[in-house]
C-alpha cells in the first residue's frame, strides 16, 4: 500500500481543518494543519485579493515547513456594502477571528435592509504549493445566499449562523457539515482542486 500523501493545510482553525481533511483523506492524503507542527508565525495576510492571500500564505508555510501546504483565503461579500467585508472579513470588527464581533458588525452596518437587499456570497480561492514554495494548483468558487437580521444555528464558524442558503431556507449554521461541504464555497473550491492535486500526484509530484 502507498504511503499516503502528507498536505499540510496552513491554518490554525480547527473547523477549517476539520472541513478540508474530511473532503482529502478519501483521495489518498494524509492531511495534517500548522499545529502539527508546533508553534509558526503567522503568514500577514497584506494582499488585496482572496487569490493573492492563498498564494502567500502556501508559498510561504511550504518552505517553512519543507512540505506541500494548501492554503486558502475566503471570506464574505455584501452587494449592499460594496463587497464588504471581502479580504478583512475574519477581522471585520478589529480583531482578527472574533466572529461574535464580527457578525454584530455586519447586522448594524446592514440595519433595517430588507431581506431582498441583503444579497451576499461567500467566495474561496485555494492554492497549494509543493515543499520549495511554487504554487502548483489553484481553484476558486462562489457561494451564493443573503444575511439574516438573527443569527440561527450553532454549526460552522464566522458568518455562518447570519448566511443563509436561500434554497434551503436555513442558515449554515442550521446545516449539518455534509450538507455545507456539499454546497459551501470552501467545498466547490476543494472539489475544484482534488482532479488537480491527483494529477500532481499520479506523475510523482510528492516524491520530486
Amino acid at each position: 500500500m502507498a504511503s499516503p500523501r502528507i498536505l499540510v493545510i496552513g491554518t490554525t482553525n480547527p473547523g477549517k481543518g476539520a472541513e478540508l481533511a474530511q473532503l482529502l483523506a478519501p483521495h489518498g492524503f494524509a492531511v495534517k494543519t500548522l499545529k502539527d507542527f508546533g508553534s509558526q508565525p503567522e503568514v500577514v495576510e497584506d494582499g488585496e485579493t482572496f487569490a493573492a492571500n492563498a498564494r502567500k500564505k502556501a508559498s510561504e508555510y511550504a518552505t517553512r515547513l519543507n512540505a506541500w501546504v494548501l492554503a486558502d483565503d475566503s471570506g464574505l461579500e455584501v452587494a449592499a456594502l460594496g463587497g464588504q467585508p471581502g479580504v478583512y472579513s475574519a477581522r471585520y470588527a478589529g480583531v482578527d477571528g472574533d466572529d461574535r464581533a464580527n457578525n454584530a458588525k455586519l447586522l448594524a452596518e446592514l440595519g433595517d435592509l430588507p431581506a431582498a437587499k441583503r444579497g451576499a456570497r461567500y467566495r474561496c480561492h485555494v492554492a497549494v504549493a509543493d515543499a520549495r514554495g511554487e504554487v502548483r494548483a489553484e481553484s476558486f468558487d462562489v457561494c451564493g445566499g443573503r444575511i439574516r437580521t438573527t443569527a440561527a444555528g450553532s454549526n460552522g464558524f464566522g458568518y455562518d449562523p447570519l448566511f443563509e442558503v436561500v434554497e434551503f431556507h436555513k442558515t449554515f449554521g442550521e446545516l449539518g457539515s455534509h450538507v455545507k461541504a456539499a454546497l459551501s464555497h470552501r467545498g466547490r473550491a476543494m472539489r475544484a482542486i482534488v482532479s488537480q492535486l491527483r494529477k500532481l500526484a499520479e506523475i510523482g509530484a510528492w516524491e520530486q
